[in-house]
């Protein structure tokens, strides 16, 4: 007797973050239950409640564009399909470079952003400094900027696909570990977790920062590597910036909430792996306010009011693993995203259903599927616009 409604599922989603609630959702939608979610936490607890809210358009490959775009365009309906309202607000995502090879960069993602029927624009200084006030003299050299990329609060997107999808009568079990993955004849037969074991033919690995171990403990090598990164919340002002604004050279990112406060982030290393919790450290304030003052003086005088850090899902190439493994039959991968599950789940979330019913998909077996990784080192595209 187990403390799950069913002793079996037809799927077990692995993970209650946006991409996982957004998989069971499309299942239940598709009549393909019974779906079970387990998460090792309360809801947004990971990844998906600890992210600056960013939505962007602006990849260097097309397939993450087109992703991307079609995730915009959910979010814009989400509160009439999900009766929540995320807020989600287009005031465009701008990209700084304070450097003429950064320029160049952003002038190559321009180019396919633009080719892919995305109103990108190129700005000089003075076109930043016209949507940045206050910016410091010859803090930068120029940039790009998509006034559809936009910036959302993650709680009622993640609450809203949760209600929904258990509207439709997928059961989701919060703080149940899941411990390992049973397989028997080849092919998963079960999980077994904190809160018991169940049957199921089908386990999608949606959990974050946490799925590396999970593949590992199904006994699969993967290359996705967990990596802490940190975000804070500073007291109100008077709204004067519309875009999330990402500097390129170092990764800092910021936007200013409804309320006026400051939410951002910046990079500083730290060991890999998920064993030291998500605290916040003193090398990250210091950079962060160093970072802002930098680049808008006036900040300098602005108080944090919190910070908190998260778990990245990297991949070395960029891109999500979405499909199933090879190695495993009836093991598939929802996890490789990077900072930017939120940003590619509505469409991401869509494809891991088809995946899990044996449906074809639009997606790049070369650029998407685990088994990208497996045999013989090759050449292969990278999207490497992991910032913000």
């Amino acid at each position: 007797m187990t403390a799950f409604a069913r002793s079996e599922y037809r799927t077990v989603v692995v993970g209650a973050g946006i991409v996982g609630l957004f998989t069971a959702y499309h299942l239940a939608r598709a009549g393909a239950g019974p779906v079970l979610v387990v998460d090792r936490g309360y809801l947004s607890q990971g990844g998906s409640g600890r992210n600056g809210g960013g939505v962007r358009q602006q990849w260097e490959t097309r397939a993450t564009i087109r992703l991307a775009r079609e995730s915009v365009a959910a979010y814009r309906s989400f509160g009439r399909e999900f009766g929540y309202n995320p807020w989600f607000r287009q005031g465009g995502y701008l990209f700084l470079a304070d450097s003429e090879a950064d320029l160049a960069r952003l002038r190559a993602v321009h180019d396919v952003v633009a080719s892919e029927g995305l109103a990108s624009r190129v700005l000089d200084a003075d076109g930043v400094a016209r949507l940045v006030d206050g910016l410091a003299p010859h803090a930068v050299v120029g940039g790009t900027f998509l006034a559809s990329d936009g910036v959302l609060y993650p709680f009622p997107a993640v609450w809203g696909v949760y209600e929904a999808a258990r509207r439709l009568g997928v059961e989701v079990a919060l703080g149940a570990d899941v411990g390992g993955v049973t397989v028997r004849d080849g092919r998963v037969a079960g999980v077994t977790t904190t809160a018991g074991a169940v049957a199921t033919p089908t386990v999608v690995n949606a959990a974050g920062g946490w799925s590396g171990a999970l593949s590992r403990a199904a006994g699969l090598a993967v290359p996705n590597v967990a990596t802490r990164h940190e975000i804070l919340v500073t007291e109100p002002m008077k709204p004067f910036l519309d875009p999330m604004v990402v500097r390129v050279s170092d990764g800092l990112y910021f936007s200013q909430s409804m309320r006026g406060e400051l939410v951002g982030g910046l990079t500083v290393p730290h060991p890999p792996g998920t064993a030291a919790g998500t605290p916040s450290s003193t090398a990250f304030l210091v950079a962060m306010a160093r970072a802002l003052a930098g680049l808008v003086p006036r900040l300098s005088a602005v108080s944090v009011l919190r910070a908190w850090s998260g778990f990245f899902d990297d991949t070395p190439d960029g891109f999500p693993v979405v499909g199933e493994d090879p190695r495993l039959p009836g093991f598939v991968h929802a996890n490789g995203f990077g900072g930017h599950g939120f940003m590619l789940a509505p469409a991401a979330g869509r494809r891991v259903a088809r995946c899990v019913l044996g449906e074809a998909t639009d997606l790049d077996p070369l650029l998407f599927s685990p088994g990208r990784f497996l045999g013989p080192a090759r050449a292969t595209t990278a999207e490497r616009l992991q910032l913000g």
